[in-house]
């Protein structure tokens, strides 16, 4: 924090009292100058006020910034891009676009039970050609 005289129109106490005050906070390098004061102590109160203001608005940048950071890393969000598709009408089939799994259990799917997908999903294994009964070994 330093003091300094006030410049700017005033009497003959302008070159004799210093009432302005700088105040630096060193973790964000924000500096804020108050002289709008006769007092030393109002034109102090005034300071902090703004610097806990500048720094609660710098703060909020950051988390926004960090916000829209992470907003541009996700991916498109539309039709061809989801998971699973459903499928209801002409006939039934619930499939894991990632994997390949593929059930015909439609309404077990909608209810829950997605095990069959999340273990396909965990053991990384990409169905290629039709799908066939398998036994788990």
């Amino acid at each position: 924090m330093d003091v300094f005289r006030a410049g700017g129109h005033g009497g003959q106490g302008v070159n004799t009292t210093d009432s302005a005050v700088r105040i630096t906070h060193f973790p964000t390098g924000l500096v804020v100058t108050c002289q709008n004061e006769r007092s030393q102590i109002k034109n102090r109160a005034t300071a902090m006020k703004v610097l806990a203001a500048r720094i609660k608005q710098a703060e909020l940048d950051k988390k926004m910034a960090e916000q829209e950071q992470n907003y541009a890393a996700k991916g498109q969000i539309g039709w061809g891009h989801q998971i699973r598709s459903y499928v209801l009408q002409p006939y039934q089939m619930v499939k894991d676009l990632r994997t390949g799994e593929q059930t015909s259990d439609v309404q077990a799917v909608l209810d829950g039970e997605i095990d069959p997908f999340l273990n396909a999903f965990l053991k990384g294994k990409k169905r290629t050609g039709p799908v066939e009964d398998e036994e788990e070994e």
